[in-house]
């Protein structure tokens, strides 16, 4: 009887004792970042006050900086597509993305036939809002003299973003907002003579 008393007893202590071990690893945990997914007109302005991001320099078009978000980025092959998973912020990246430069309005096309297709099995890829965009900027080049993590393809060194620039005193559109790798530049370009790549993005569900 006494043996079996000892031995509830310790069964107990190792249960209250596991217990702040197992509170304190989830505790731990990155929390999830939530990033605007919906496209908007944004001004110089409204882009320079963006969350997330930490400015080093600002510019009449945009800025020059990076993001603050610490990514838990792992790869992935689906049907034979890649694909970049973030968990910090449970957004699902292709891997790569266009292997030419084009205007907006064919970055946009290029996402239709994108999901045409089923990339990785999902039809509802899109072109990233800039907050999204701007959350790929590390601080320091990593991959070939690319702002932003090597698991990602180095071909896209600047991309398109889904949002359009607009200030506060005009009544029409003008631009839309790209980030850019190769100098870690958010800066806003014409609609019709600009040409950059396409990363598109979905939310990991």
């Amino acid at each position: 009887m006494r043996k079996y008393l000892i031995k509830h007893i310790l069964i107990i202590s190792l249960i209250f004792i596991s217990t702040p071990i197992v509170q304190s690893i989830e505790a731990e945990e990155k929390p999830h970042v939530n990033l605007r997914p919906y496209y908007k007109g944004l001004s110089v302005s409204e882009v320079q006050e963006m969350p997330n991001v930490a400015i080093r320099k600002k510019e009449k078009r945009g800025f020059y900086g990076h993001s603050t978000i610490n990514h838990g980025y792992y790869s992935k092959t689906i049907n034979g597509d890649k694909v970049v998973i973030d968990h910090a912020t449970g957004l699902m990246w292709c891997q790569s993305g266009s292997d030419k430069y084009m205007s907006w309005k064919k970055a946009k096309n290029w996402v239709k036939e994108l999901n045409r297709k089923s990339y990785a099995g999902y039809n509802d890829w899109r072109l990233p809002t800039l907050e999204e965009a701007a959350s790929l900027l590390e601080s320091d080049k990593k991959n070939h003299n690319l702002y932003i993590d090597p698991v990602f393809d180095k071909t896209q060194w600047s991309i398109w973003t889904g949002d359009s620039h607009i200030e506060k005193d005009a009544l029409s559109l003008d631009g839309a907002w790209r980030v850019s790798f190769n100098d870690s530049i958010v800066y806003w370009s014409s609609d019709i003579y600009g040409i950059f790549y396409v990363r598109p993005v979905r939310l990991g569900k």
